[in-house]
């Protein structure tokens, strides 16, 4: 079978949308992919589409889909590959083409190697033995999990004396947020450590509803944690986000937060929210999930591979 390559444009993003929701569908048993999801990684600050990106077309089918960007300006290069379970030639061109391209950046960034992360579903339409072959490895597992909201039965948390949950209301706040983010994250497995200008970019600070960002602080620790959380995704309300110092850590204040986005959530008529965990996060994060009632909905592992 002959496929016909070339780069994506923000046009296409409403095709990639549904190529991305038929592989859900057979990942996941729903589509769960938005279309504005899909264009704001089309404009990925990081990514030239006219070399970081590839569509695989089968006629004028799209079949296959892929994305590289880079966050480290080091070796550290991430890619996204998508493809239909019956289109795995598609996949391999798509893979050839990547691994040169993320070798390449990695190059111009200095670097002698590059060392490449996917995510992929734990039983992906891509042939797996496909990219073992390449000297691919799983390096981690996160779990994507979810709970059941109502307006009833989830009203905001009542704060201990002391405990403050306020709103992201400025742009003090903002920064704020960011300055907790890189220190409560620091630690986390692939942490990139980026600066606000930057991290505003990653986090699509124009669209950002502040309004579902909240700081915890206290009489003895000032500010000491965040939550922040998304209302625009079609399958449920999604929490991006979630910290606390170290040295606030043991205080209940996590739980707090995340009752608090439950409520949140919940009033504006959600009847599930959903996060993503590590499954190895040494902070106890998948333990205080569990305890207030989320479970997996599906798995995605790391998958690493070093170019050399």
């Amino acid at each position: 079978m002959s496929y016909v390559l070339r780069p994506a444009t923000l046009t296409d993003a409403p095709a990639v949308t549904d190529l991305l929701n038929a592989i859900d569908t057979i990942e996941i048993g729903r589509p769960e992919t938005d279309l504005h999801t899909v264009e704001a990684d089309l404009k990925h600050p990081e990514t030239d589409l006219t070399r970081d990106s590839w569509l695989a077309f089968d006629g004028d089918r799209l079949v296959a889909y892929g994305l590289l960007w880079d966050e480290s300006d080091g070796e550290r290069v991430d890619i996204d590959h998508y493809v239909l379970p019956e289109h795995q030639e598609a996949g391999r061109l798509l893979l050839d083409a990547m691994e040169a391209r993320a070798l390449g950046k990695a190059r111009e960034n200095g670097a002698e190697r590059a060392v490449v992360h996917l995510h992929l579903n734990v039983a992906p339409t891509l042939d797996t033995e496909l990219i073992r072959a390449r000297g691919w490895s799983v390096v981690r597992r996160y779990h994507v999990l979810r709970r059941a909201v109502d307006a009833v039965a989830d009203q905001a948390p009542k704060l201990p004396e002391g405990v403050r949950i306020r709103t992201c209301a400025s742009e003090a706040d903002l920064r704020r947020v960011h300055e907790l983010y890189q220190a409560t994250f620091a630690e986390h497995f692939d942490f990139q450590p980026r600066d606000y200008d930057r991290w505003l970019h990653d986090i699509d600070g124009t669209g950002l509803d502040r309004s579902l960002v909240w700081i915890v602080d206290t009489d003895e620790l000032a500010d000491a944690g965040f939550l922040m959380a998304r209302d625009d995704r079609e399958a449920m309300g999604w929490i991006r986000s979630l910290g606390v110092l170290r040295e606030a850590r043991g205080h209940g204040l996590a739980g707090l937060l995340l009752g608090h986005a439950f409520a949140a959530f919940a009033a504006r008529g959600r009847d599930t929210v959903g996060l993503g965990v590590d499954t190895s996060n040494e902070t106890g994060a998948p333990q205080l999930y569990a305890r207030n009632g989320m479970t997996v909905h599906y798995a995605v592992d790391t998958w690493e591979a070093v170019l050399r």
